[in-house]
């Protein structure tokens, strides 16, 4: 389907998720140029005239964060001052969710700020998915549309036929359980909760213990991101010791090192499953990682949006089943 008013463009980081996006609705990525002098300073620059037209802007903030999200700010700014109806941003990972609150003296709440600033540029609808803490929400006055990918994960689960009695979800710490209660719903098995303290912060946490029945039991470990893999191989350890058998990993985002990557494929998980929303290199080497692209329910939210309509409906079953039979290439080369 093409559009005559929606232009898609794509920040340093977003090129290869803004064309499956792209490839998805049958059009071409808007042109435009990000360059970034010896200095680090970053300039952006739109080739083509956006004037009233609904403008798409694809930048996850994720492995350069304060660098990734400079460029954004500037990329909204570039298309509002180049008269476009109105600016989206397209975040697939916003990794300054993480600051979402001031739970000790003198610090930021990044969330904010980040909020703040992409606000005051003057974008008009932010599209993100899965938040680290869903109140980032609220740090928003303008539309924010929060997607979800656990029932892409949920599907790809099923088609690895893991889905049976002997599965227990396990939540790696308290702050996830809401939400692995979700999956074990959707997946109709048990849950369980890892107990993890994190003493300072940096990317270490111990998990102390594993509340729930595994012995004898698949586990299927839910959460959000991993950034070190520490906590994963951790919990994946703890639920060995503690009978479990085979042991799976599925998150929505993964922003992993070469460090990251073999942390996990030293560790007793079998399989770790994500989304694409993060490029990473390092983790699409690995045989042990298997990425599912949620770039068609970006687009998908493009489509419903554009047309004034609700994007619940980019979570019913057979779009979800349509959006895994949408295959590409992890490797595949991409223009500059």
């Amino acid at each position: 389907m093409r559009y005559g008013r929606i232009k898609i463009y794509a920040g340093s980081t977003g090129k290869r998720f803004a064309k499956r996006m792209c490839a998805y609705l049958g059009q071409e990525l808007g042109d435009a140029d990000t360059i970034r002098f010896s200095d680090g300073n970053i300039f952006v620059r739109v080739n083509e005239s956006i004037r009233d037209q609904d403008v798409y802007i694809v930048q996850p903030i994720a492995k350069d964060p304060n660098n990734e999200f400079t460029e954004l700010l500037f990329w909204i700014d570039a298309f509002k001052r180049a008269s476009a109806n109105s600016v989206t941003a397209i975040i697939p990972y916003f990794g300054y969710a993480k600051g979402d609150k001031k739970d000790e003296p003198r610090v930021s709440i990044r969330g904010r700020v980040c909020a703040d600033c992409i606000e005051t540029v003057g974008v008009d609808r932010v599209v993100t998915m899965d938040l680290h803490s869903p109140q980032v929400q609220g740090f928003f006055s303008r539309p924010m549309d929060h997607l979800y990918g656990q029932s892409l994960l949920c599907a790809y689960a099923r088609s690895l036929g893991i889905v049976n009695d002997d599965l227990v979800v396990v939540s790696p710490d308290a702050g996830f359980a809401k939400n692995a209660r979700m999956f074990a719903a959707e997946l109709g098995c048990d849950s369980a909760i890892g107990d993890k303290a994190r003493a300072g912060h940096d990317e270490n946490a111990k998990v102390l213990d594993i509340i729930g029945n595994v012995e004898g039991k698949n586990c299927l470990i839910v959460d959000d991101f991993t950034i070190s893999g520490g906590t994963l191989a951790d919990v994946a350890h703890g639920l060995k010791e503690r009978g479990a058998k085979n042991i799976y990993a599925f998150l929505s985002h993964v922003v992993l090192s070469e460090k990251g990557v073999k942390r996990i494929e030293d560790s007793p998980i079998e399989l770790l499953v994500s989304t694409d929303t993060v490029e990473c290199p390092e983790a699409e080497k690995s045989s042990k990682i298997k990425l599912l692209s949620a770039a068609p329910l970006f687009a998908r939210s493009v489509e419903l949006i554009h047309d004034h309509h609700s994007i619940s409906h980019v979570f019913s079953e057979d779009l979800t089943q349509r959006f895994l039979n949408c295959s590409f290439d992890p490797t595949e080369t991409l223009d500059n």
